[in-house]
């Protein structure tokens, strides 16, 4: 969970990485526009990455943006499905990596690991 978590965050560094670079040194339409879609990119891929190492280090806040990452990438998956050519395998790629981290983080397991306590428990005493 904490690997694919992490994998959709350097997914989104590289990419806005490549337009960053691209947006500087290519000759885009619009050069700003192509280095502020970068720089968001980068930004948003860092918030998957800090919560795959809290997943990793079981803290319980890291659960919260890790499905929030997933909520997000479920209709960018859903778009590249629905596309043409190279994007639809990307698009499947997306959506079972969505699917089973979405998975991986509701399970009870899971829950317990990071210590979340769920609705109607007592804590051990």
């Amino acid at each position: 969970m904490a690997g694919l978590t992490a994998l959709e965050g350097a997914a989104l560094v590289g990419g806005g990485i490549y337009m960053l670079v691209m947006g500087l040194l290519g000759s885009p339409e619009s050069p700003q526009q192509a280095e502020m879609g970068g720089l968001t990119l980068i930004a948003l891929g860092l918030i998957p990455l800090f919560a795959a190492r809290g997943l990793l280090r079981r803290r319980s806040w890291s659960r919260g943006p890790a499905l929030i990452t997933q909520i997000i990438a479920l209709p960018v998956a859903w778009t590249l499905l629905r596309s043409h050519g190279a994007l639809i395998p990307v698009g499947i790629i997306l959506a079972a990596v969505v699917l089973t981290a979405l998975y991986q983080l509701v399970r009870p397991t899971t829950v317990e690991a990071l210590g979340i306590r769920r609705p109607g428990t007592t804590p051990d005493a």
